[in-house]
């Protein structure tokens, strides 16, 4: 046969075959190599390693209520659904879930770090670093340090900002804060330990925040005045045009302008 012709169309077709029945083996072995690893005990999930935060979630527990929502073996699971049936346990804020050969799970778990009570008094939500509002056993910290604060939930964030910005500044006047609100038109209220109302009013956050900048720096001159202390601060409007009204307890409501401080 001359090498420069091409082979005749039988020789081609016999290649085409053989080629053929080489894939439909290798299919076949494919197939029958993932039926007996689906099929195959040795890769039924046998143990699940948890990592990262468990302060309030133990590995033990964690294991307990995860796994009956797990399907599958160490190649068929659907690692989305697991991350998702462990992101739904109290505390859980992210879960990262990796496969871990042959037959285990490995978890990275990040708790939510809270900071503050969020809602009215008796709601059981907290609000975490990242301002987000999730809802746990308030039971499981110690709650009686946390702040409340409280606002539209599309706005937590925000409200946690706020909060975040103004407690060093009574903090200053030894004054703790333990109510941030945001109103559903906007206007924002403290309440201090001691009781106190503090009416911040509305505007851009960096206006709300000037504002009780100037509050905070001239109170210590302007309760001094009647012997008082800041302590002494029963209620204070902030939303006047020119300057602030305070009641201190025992002294008549006075309304400061700013040019006086």
């Amino acid at each position: 046969m001359n090498p420069g012709m091409p082979p005749p169309f039988d020789v081609k077709l016999m290649n085409i075959a053989a080629s053929l029945l080489f894939m439909g083996f290798f299919v076949l072995l494919v197939a029958a190599a993932a039926w007996w690893a689906v099929r195959n005990p040795v890769f039924a999930i046998a143990g699940i390693t948890v990592q990262g935060d468990t302060a309030h979630n133990n590995a033990v527990t964690l294991r307990a209520n995860v796994a009956p929502r797990l399907a599958g073996n160490f190649f068929t699971i659907n690692l989305t659904k697991a991350r998702e049936a462990f992101e739904a346990v109290p505390w859980v804020r992210k879960a990262v879930v990796r496969r871990d050969f042959p037959n285990r799970l490995r978890v990275q778990l990040q708790e939510h770090k809270a900071v503050a009570l969020w809602g009215t008094d008796g709601e059981s939500k907290l609000i975490n670093n990242f301002g987000e509002v999730f809802e746990a056993n308030v039971g499981d910290v110690e709650h009686e340090e946390l702040p409340r604060l409280a606002g539209p939930a599309d706005q937590a964030p925000q409200v946690l900002a706020m909060y975040q910005a103004v407690k060093p500044l009574f903090e200053a006047l030894d004054l703790s804060v333990d109510h941030v609100t945001l109103s559903a038109r906007g206007s924002w209220q403290v309440e201090l330990e001691t009781g106190a109302l503090v009416e911040l009013g509305r505007g851009t956050a960096d206006e709300v925040i000037a504002r009780t900048q100037r509050f905070t720096q001239s109170l210590t001159q302007v309760v001094s005045r009647y012997n008082r202390r800041p302590e002494a601060l029963q209620s204070a409007d902030l939303r006047h045009a020119d300057g602030y009204a305070i009641r201190l307890r025992g002294v008549a409501t006075t309304v400061v302008g700013e040019a006086k401080k």
